[in-house]
């Protein structure tokens, strides 16, 4: 019954056409595998190659082109995700997963996302009149600092918000005049046509905009590897960010890398333990867990903890798992079956290490077949590996800290740095811990996955590599500066 409309022409888009080729791949419901949402063609090296030409011819006009052209563009494109939020939510959450007011939320973001944008190709940055006028050491000489774009841009996006991120790519990098390569993640294509589509009818030169769909092996590796290509910005997994580092600057590219976290919520013994509880859910398992900022250790002080963990082990018995189109259901499926099947060894690996196993970890079954689990929950050892690595899906550990200096000290343990959160009362704390907390976000009595999209996002340490996405601060990748010296 919630069985959906198959796009079956999706196909790359390269130099204002859209083309096919014989290698095609399809997507499928994860709340149910019987339903195909996508048949797709994947490029191959020769297609990648001929975008990344195309976005090189283009690159010289659309950089010269006015503020008011890019504004104009960015507009039209965020004008529109936001009148068809219900509709290409719908599609999201089919392909994808997520259930559908967390879907249709996450198309609204990526219209505001070009809406901001759009002002910002007007308030600075490249060719925007965004830079300085400086006097000089000198007599009689005037200094002027500008910002130009960059040239051909490669963007490589995930799978887990496929509007969402590939917005906070592809709107600053058009707003700041480079031309584009995007790469969608292969296990939602239909969502990167869509939004492919869109961009395709907004007046954009050709070449400007480039869509290329297939596997990293091949696409995303002649983005790496190609001269022509100025700057990449990816996100994914550490392991192949590490990989895309390596190649990139080899040549001396510039390169901008999103590679997760493993993110702490701290609970202390003054915080409000509803307020906890809340945010420990919604951070950790909503979306099914596959968020790049979700707070998968929950750190919290020994005088609650015994608390906290009964009060969260019957708010997750309570939550209802099931198809991403069902009323009121709150965690959906998981991306596939590989993940499913990896999510389930880890509860194997977390037992046999010694955790404590306090709710759920179990396959599901529903009305239609899907990839289901109950969200699993476990008391762990710092040492554990479910304290220690990404795991990406719905599972959490509690590990207990004697006070706030042993808190921060467990929050820090870690070699990723995207995000942590605290819940408590003290003002003293939670400024001590917004300084203090090694990542590049930080939470106060909030969900450490709630962002917004006119700031900066981005980690330290081994979540992330290079300048901040989002925001004005966009501007430091997508831009390099110059300094220019005139005899006045």
């Amino acid at each position: 019954m919630f069985h959906g409309e198959i796009h079956q022409n999706v196909r790359q888009y390269i130099n204002g056409r859209w083309e096919t080729s014989a290698t095609t791949g399809v997507s499928t419901n994860p709340s149910d595998t019987s339903e195909v949402v996508a048949e797709y063609a994947r490029a191959d090296r020769r297609q990648t190659d001929a975008a990344i030409r195309a976005a090189s011819d283009a690159f010289p006009h659309w950089s010269h082109s006015t503020p008011q052209r890019r504004a104009d563009v960015l507009d039209r494109i965020g004008a529109e995700l936001l009148a068809r939020k219900d509709e290409l939510g719908l599609l999201l959450a089919r392909e994808e997963g997520k259930v559908l007011p967390e879907a249709v939320a996450e198309v609204a973001r990526a219209g505001q996302v070009f809406k901001f944008f759009a002002g910002e190709a007007f308030r600075g940055g490249a060719g925007a009149g965004g830079g300085e006028s400086l006097a000089s050491a000198r007599a009689g000489v005037q200094v002027d600092v500008t910002r130009e774009p960059l040239g051909v841009v490669g963007l490589i996006a995930p799978w887990n918000a496929p509007f969402a991120v590939p917005a906070w790519k592809i709107a600053p990098a058009l707003a700041h005049g480079n031309s584009v390569v995007f790469k969608p993640a292969e296990r939602v294509p239909a969502c990167g046509w869509a939004l492919a589509e869109i961009i395709s009818r907004a007046a954009l030169p050709a070449g400007v905009f480039n869509l290329v769909m297939g596997s990293g092996r091949e696409v995303g590796q002649a983005l790496v590897d190609s001269p022509h290509v100025d700057a990449l910005s990816f996100t994914g997994s550490a392991a192949v960010g590490e990989r895309v580092l390596r190649g990139a600057t080899a040549r001396r590219a510039r390169v901008q890398l999103e590679m997760g976290g493993k993110n702490a919520l701290v609970v202390l013994a003054d915080a409000d333990l509803e307020r906890a509880v809340d945010c420990a859910v919604q951070g950790a398992y909503f979306s099914a867990g596959q968020r790049c900022t979700a707070s998968s250790r929950l750190i919290v002080e020994a005088s609650v903890h015994d608390a906290f963990v009964a009060r969260l082990r019957e708010r997750l018995k309570a939550l209802r798992v099931g198809h991403a189109l069902e009323r009121g259901v709150e965690i959906g499926p998981v991306a596939d079956a590989e993940r499913l099947a990896g999510h389930l060894a880890w509860v194997d690996i977390a037992r046999a290490e010694g955790a404590e196993h306090v709710w759920g970890g179990e396959a599901l079954e529903r009305a239609t077949t899907g990839h289901y689990m109950s969200p699993a929950l476990f008391l762990a050892e710092p040492g554990h590996r479910i304290a220690r690595e990404e795991i990406f899906g719905p599972l959490a550990c509690v590990l207990r800290a004697t006070d706030y200096e042993h808190a921060l000290a467990l929050c820090n343990d870690t070699p990723f740095g995207l995000c942590a959160g605290i819940c408590t009362n003290s003002l003293k704390h939670a400024m001590h811990f917004r300084r203090h907390a090694e990542v590049g976000m930080t939470m106060v009595n909030l969900p450490t996955a709630g962002v917004d999209f006119h700031v900066p996002f981005g980690g330290r340490k081994g979540s992330g590599y290079g300048p901040r996405e989002q925001g004005r601060h966009a501007a430091e990748f997508y831009t390099q500066v110059k300094t220019g010296y005139m005899l006045a």
